[in-house]
C-alpha cells in the first residue's frame, strides 16, 4: 500500500462546532484584540479560532502558525468580510511580528506554517486558513522581524507552508508577491480551494509563479488562477507533488498554465501515487501570445530522469481555449516514459489552419473523443506518439459566448452527449461531478445520462434562463457574515419564485429555501448548522454565505 493510501481520501474540512473549552480570538475594530499581533499564536489549542475582521486599513502584520489541532477540532484562522464582502487585507509591506514569536525563514512569507523556535517547533496539523486577502511579500518591501528590519526574498509568498499535515487554505486571495502560494515537500494532505491567485511573479524572472507547491497528497479545486504580473516569466500552477488532483479550476495565462514536474525527494518520487496525476473539469485559457505555446508540461525539469514522474497524466473533461496567433501545443511530456490519457476535452484555438498540435516531441498521448479544432496535427516539432481513438472536429465548439469567456455549451454544441466512457484509474474517484462557476465557486455538474465533452455539461433550461450575453445575474447576501437569518436576493433576471438551495463546502445539500417574494429568499439556519462558508444556488447562479455562531 502506498503512503498516500493512508492519507487520502482528503478530508475536506469545514469549520466544526467546537467544545466550550475552545477559545475564539476576535481581531479588529470594536473587538477584544486590536491587532493580529495581540493574539497568543504561540499557545493556540485544538478548536481555537482566530477571527480577523475586515477594516478600512490593512493589517500590516506577519506571523507563524506552529501548533496542532485535531480532525474534529482544527485550529482555524478566518477572515470576516465587511458588509460589502471585502476580505480583511494582510499587508506584507512594513509588517511587524508579535515579539513572543520567533521563527526562521521570515523572509519567505507573510503567514508561515511550521518551522519555529517559539512556539516550540513541531509538525503543525489540522490547520484551516480562510477568507484572507494577503499581499506584499515582495523583495522591494521590508518588514520587522526577530532581527529587526529586513527585506523579503525574491521567492517570498503570501503563505509559506514549510511543513504541516492536513492543511486547508480556502477562499483567500494571494497577489502582489514573488510566489503567490508556496508549500515545501514536508507538507502532507493539502487542500487549496476557492482562492484567487493572481498578479504574482517577478518581472524578468522565470523562477517565481502564482503557485509553487511540493506536497504529499494535494488537491486544487474551485480556484481562480489569474494572470501573473506583467513581465513576469513564471508559470501559473507549478507543482512537484505526489498524489496530485487539479479539478474544477479556472487557470489563465502564465508561461504555462500547468507545469507538473519532478520532486527532488525520494519520499515523494518513490511513492506509487507519484505516477498518476489527475487533471479534470478545468478551464485553461491562453489569453494571447505571451509565454510558452505549450499549455501543460508533465514529467520533470531537473534533468535527472530517474526522478521524473514516469507515469500517466489523466487529462479529461477540461476546456482549453487558446487565442494565440501562432502555434499552440496542448502538452509537453518530458521524456519517453511519460504518457497522457487525453479524453473528453474541448481544445479550441482561434487561429486558422493547423495551429493546434497535441504533443511537443517525446512521450505518448492517447486521444479519445475530444473536440478538436479542424486541422489539428500530432506535433509542430516532429514525430510524436499520438494515438487517435476518434475525435469530434469542427470550427466552433458551441460556447455560449466565447468573446466573454462564457465557455458553457449551447444547446446546439457538437460537444453535447459525445463523451466517451471513463476508464480506471479515473473511475470511480475522479469522475467529474462538479463544474466551475466564475469566479471561485462551483456547482453540481448536471447529469442527463449522456456526458458532454469539456468542463461544462449542458443544462436543460430551467430556473434562471440564459443571460443572453448580458451581465450575469447575481445573488446578493445580507447580512454577510451572519449569526442568524440570511436574506438572499437575485439582483437581476426573471421574477422567479423558484426554491433556493443551500450547500456546504463539500457540496452537500443543507437546506431548501422557499421564496418569500419574487427574487427574494430568507434562510434561517437551524441551531445545529455549523459555522462556516455555504453556497446559495439558484440554477447556475451562486452566492457565498458566511455563517458565524
Amino acid at each position: 500500500m502506498s503512503r498516500l493510501a493512508t492519507i487520502l481520501p482528503l478530508v475536506l474540512l469545514s469549520t466544526l462546532v467546537r467544545p466550550a473549552a475552545a477559545t475564539t480570538y476576535r481581531v479588529g475594530p470594536g473587538h477584544p484584540y486590536a491587532g493580529i499581533g495581540n493574539v497568543p499564536w504561540e499557545s493556540l489549542a485544538p478548536g481555537d479560532s482566530v477571527l480577523i475582521h475586515a477594516r478600512p486599513a490593512p493589517y500590516a502584520e506577519k506571523w507563524v502558525i506552529c501548533r496542532v489541532g485535531t480532525a474534529t477540532q482544527p485550529i482555524v484562522v478566518r477572515g470576516i468580510p465587511d458588509g460589502s464582502g471585502n476580505l480583511p487585507v494582510i499587508e506584507g509591506a512594513n509588517a511587524t511580528t508579535r515579539t513572543q514569536l520567533n521563527f526562521w525563514s521570515e523572509n519567505r512569507g507573510i503567514i508561515k506554517v511550521g518551522g519555529a523556535n517559539n512556539p516550540p517547533d513541531t509538525m503543525p496539523a489540522w490547520i484551516v486558513i480562510e477568507n484572507l486577502d494577503i499581499k506584499g511579500a515582495r523583495s522591494t518591501n521590508s518588514y520587522t522581524g526577530r532581527s529587526g528590519v529586513a527585506t523579503y526574498g525574491a521567492n517570498a509568498s503570501a503563505i509559506y507552508v514549510e511543513k504541516g499535515q492536513h492543511i486547508v487554505v480556502r477562499g483567500c486571495r494571494f497577489h502582489d508577491c514573488g510566489n503567490g502560494f508556496f508549500c515545501a515537500w514536508q507538507t502532507t494532505d493539502l487542500l487549496v480551494e476557492g482562492c484567487r491567485i493572481d498578479d504574482n511573479g517577478n518581472v524578468g524572472s522565470i523562477f517565481e509563479h502564482n503557485n509553487y507547491t511540493e506536497a504529499f497528497g494535494i488537491v486544487f479545486q474551485y480556484n481562480w488562477f489569474g494572470v501573473l504580473r506583467a513581465g513576469a516569466g513564471g508559470n501559473n500552477l507549478k507543482d512537484r507533488s505526489a498524489g496530485q488532483i487539479v479539478r474544477y479550476n479556472w487557470i489563465e495565462g502564465g508561461n504555462r498554465q500547468l507545469d507538473l514536474v519532478d520532486s527532488d525527494f525520494p519520499e515523494i518520487f518513490d511513492d506509487p501515487s507519484y505516477r498518476n496525476t489527475f487533471v479534470y473539469g478545468n478551464v485553461l485559457l491562453e489569453k494571447g501570445d505571451d509565454g510558452n505555446s505549450q499549455i501543460v508540461h508533465y514529467g520533470g525539469d531537473s534533468g535527472t530522469l530517474a526522478q521524473y514522474r514516469k507515469g500517466t497524466l489523466w487529462f479529461h473533461h477540461n476546456t482549453v481555449v487558446s487565442r494565440r496567433t501562432g502555434n499552440t501545443t496542448l502538452m509537453r511530456l518530458s521524456s519517453a516514459s511519460e504518457a497522457a490519457d487525453v479524453r473528453n476535452n474541448i481544445v479550441f484555438v482561434t487561429a486558422a489552419g493547423n495551429r493546434l498540435g497535441i504533443l511537443d516531441q517525446t512521450g505518448t498521448a492517447t486521444l479519445t473523443k475530444n473536440w478538436l479544432k479542424t486541422g489539428w496535427i500530432n506535433s509542430h516539432s516532429g514525430v510524436a506518439n499520438v494515438f487517435n481513438n476518434g475525435q469530434v472536429t469542427g470550427s466552433d465548439p458551441g460556447f455560449v459566448n466565447a468573446a466573454l469567456d462564457s465557455f458553457e455549451l449551447k444547446a446546439t454544441s457538437p460537444a453535447r452527449d459525445q463523451a466517451a466512457a471513463l476508464i480506471a484509474p479515473v473511475t470511480p474517484d475522479h469522475v467529474p461531478v462538479r463544474q466551475y462557476v466564475k469566479h471561485q465557486s462551483h456547482m453540481a455538474r448536471p447529469d442527463d445520462g449522456l456526458r458532454d465533452i469539456g468542463a461544462y455539461e449542458y443544462a436543460v433550461p430551467g430556473g434562471v434562463p440564459d443571460a443572453g450575453g448580458l451581465a450575469p445575474p447575481i445573488l446578493s447576501v445580507f447580512p454577510n457574515p451572519s449569526r442568524g437569518p440570511v436574506t438572499i436576493q437575485l439582483a437581476a433576471g426573471p421574477l422567479t419564485q423558484s426554491p433556493l438551495w443551500i450547500f456546504d463546502m463539500q457540496g452537500r445539500l443543507v437546506a431548501r429555501v422557499e421564496a418569500t417574494a419574487a427574487r427574494r429568499w430568507t434562510w434561517k439556519p437551524n441551531a445545529g448548522t455549523a459555522p462556516g462558508v455555504y453556497f446559495a444556488r439558484l440554477g447556475a447562479v451562486t452566492g457565498r454565505v458566511i455563517l458565524e455562531r
